[in-house]
């Protein structure tokens, strides 16, 4: 086996080790998050608290029982044993960047970059990813300082606008996928950070100040509070952009910006109703009619602009954005197999085969083999669903699939379905 071959399959295996360490640091942090949000939100002020103690909490897990005081400030002495919660967090985030850059930046001229919104060479768009990175998380930050910080609502609105905003940049720069993967990626940076430079030191501060023997100031809870909240609301969307990947309905039609940023929106209705039911304040049933209702909103965005395209390709509208092949008089027509399989073969089988011709591809992608007429016709949704309806292949459209091929597809996988 030659060198190439050897330095493809171990990249390979450390894509596939890297991305399982993120899955379960991701699980670790996402599970300690949701619990102590569910366990501060139901801690009940009791008669006979210790002095400071805010609120406690039984509960019952494996055949024990757990007793559990918070302290808003701290304990009139600290404890010997502290466990910190900070690594599932650090582990996270490193895991994840570790991720970003072998699956983007190492392949960025077929995941990141899309020549057709904007030509960037390979170290411009890895510039570019970064400096986001970093750049979002230091305003994210002056916000936070800022005076709209003594306005928690205001403040997140004016946040949510900021996503919008970066939504619509990445998705006029990157491809889908990596626009999607970068909104999730900055989510978690905001996080993360909030860990990292806010929440942890603000916690030493007043264990610093107890060992010294001083009342610790309150404050340094405040602030790391307003944080936590934020990240709070903010794991769902995180969670729903990672997986977008694998659904190119999401990231790779017209309106993915949209989509991604009425996510944002769908995380706050479904973490107020668990917030609320942990707090025992209420069942607000409206937060899933809300959450029911964005997410119709996202599905006809992304099949609002197939559809149009499809009544102006019956309507034999000149001026439409199509250009159809003359047996193409209408989308719901019979097309013959065989326009798709020369269109298979010379957009996707250079990949999609036991031998990629694609340099860089050692083994097909995801396994998905498109050399014959049988293996074409028994992934026809697939190929329907990446390459018709939405443009998440080829990716990047690195070998220039044209309007009227996908055209082609779509009618072809419409038409059959009738049958």
């Amino acid at each position: 086996m030659s060198p190439e071959l050897i330095s493809l399959f171990v990249m390979e295996w450390a894509e596939f080790a890297v991305r399982w360490l993120h899955v379960i640091t991701a699980i670790a942090w996402i599970g300690s998050s949701f619990y102590f949000i569910a366990l501060d939100l139901g801690l009940r002020r009791t008669p006979h608290l210790p002095a400071n103690a805010h609120g406690e909490e039984w509960q019952v897990h494996g055949g024990g029982f757990y007793h559990i005081q918070k302290y808003l400030v701290a304990p009139d002495h600290l404890p010997e044993h502290l466990t910190w919660f900070k690594w599932e967090s650090y582990s996270t985030w490193l895991s994840g960047f570790a991720l970003l850059a072998i699956v983007y930046y190492g392949g960025a001229e077929m995941y990141l970059i899309d020549a057709e919104k904007m030509a960037l060479s390979v170290p411009a768009a890895i510039i570019i990813s970064i400096v986001s990175l970093s750049g979002v998380w230091v305003g994210y930050s002056l916000l936070c300082r800022s005076p709209l910080a003594q306005s928690p609502t205001l403040l997140m609105l004016v946040l949510y606008a900021l996503l919008v905003v970066l939504s619509w940049g990445f998705h006029q720069i990157f491809t889908g996928r990596a626009a999607f993967i970068h909104l999730g990626a900055i989510t978690a940076t905001i996080m993360s950070a909030n860990v990292f430079m806010v929440i942890i030191p603000n916690q030493k501060i007043v264990v610093a100040e107890l060992k010294a023997g001083r009342t610790p100031d309150a404050r340094y809870g405040k602030i790391a509070k307003l944080r936590s909240t934020h990240n709070n609301y903010l794991t769902l969307p995180v969670i729903f952009l990672m997986l977008s990947g694998h659904y190119p309905l999401a990231f790779a039609t017209e309106y993915s910006w949209l989509i991604a940023s009425l996510v944002f929106l769908m995380g706050v209705t479904i973490r107020h109703y668990f917030n609320t039911r942990h707090a025992r304040a209420g069942n607000p049933r409206w937060t899933w009619v809300a959450t029911t209702f964005i997410f119709v909103v996202i599905i006809w965005l992304s099949l609002w602009p197939q559809w149009q395209l499809d009544q102006d390709g019956q309507a034999g509208d000149d001026a439409a954005a199509l250009t159809f092949p003359s047996r193409l008089s209408a989308f719901h027509e019979d097309v013959r197999f065989e326009d798709v399989n020369t269109i298979v073969a010379g957009r996707c089988a250079m990949c999609h085969a036991k031998e990629p011709l694609w340099d860089g591809i050692a083994s097909p992608p995801k396994g998905v083999l498109l050399e014959t007429p049988v293996q074409i016709a028994s992934l026809a949704r697939e190929i329907y669903l990446q390459s018709g309806v939405s443009h998440a292949m080829p990716p990047a459209n690195l070998t220039y699939m044209e309007v009227d091929e996908r055209a082609i597809i779509r009618a072809w996988f419409e038409s059959a379905i009738k049958k």
